[in-house]
């Protein structure tokens, strides 16, 4: 029998969890502002993006992808540091892999909502290849 791809898990950031979820427990009114100087302070982190992208999805989707493509990028070089090499397993069972799989799902439905079909169609390919079991329950 085949052996099975490897599996990348990215380190956990507590501080960054810590600022964002004080961040989104903000008022509507300075919700994205702290959103945004989380972004500022840990900007190599996809979870904020991730999370910019979420809550401007309906008002400025172009924006939106903005945010989700900053957080795909940001998560592909943080999978690079954390030694995956292109293929693989990125879990959604491990807290820590959310962000980027946020943003690369963001990715997905925001390209979608500007047109971008194709884009949308390999963003869907790629995240049932990271993991199989996509999209998570609860999701």
């Amino acid at each position: 029998m085949g052996q099975a791809p490897p599996e990348t898990v990215l380190p956990p950031s507590p501080e960054v969890d810590g600022a964002l979820e004080e961040a989104e427990e903000a008022g509507p009114d300075v919700r994205r502002e702290r959103l945004a100087a989380v972004a500022a302070r840990w900007p190599r982190s996809s979870a904020p993006w991730a999370a910019l992208a979420e809550l401007e999805e309906t008002n400025d989707p172009v924006g939106a992808y903005a945010f989700a493509r900053t957080g795909y990028h940001r998560g592909l070089d943080a999978l690079r540091a954390a030694g995956w090499r292109g293929s693989g397993y990125v879990r959604w069972r491990h807290p820590s892999n959310r962000g980027f799989l946020r943003s690369l799902d963001a990715l997905r439905r925001l390209a979608g909502a500007i047109g971008e079909g194709e884009e949308e169609e390999r963003c869907s390919i790629f995240l049932r290849q990271l993991d199989p079991e996509w999209p998570p329950e609860g999701r």
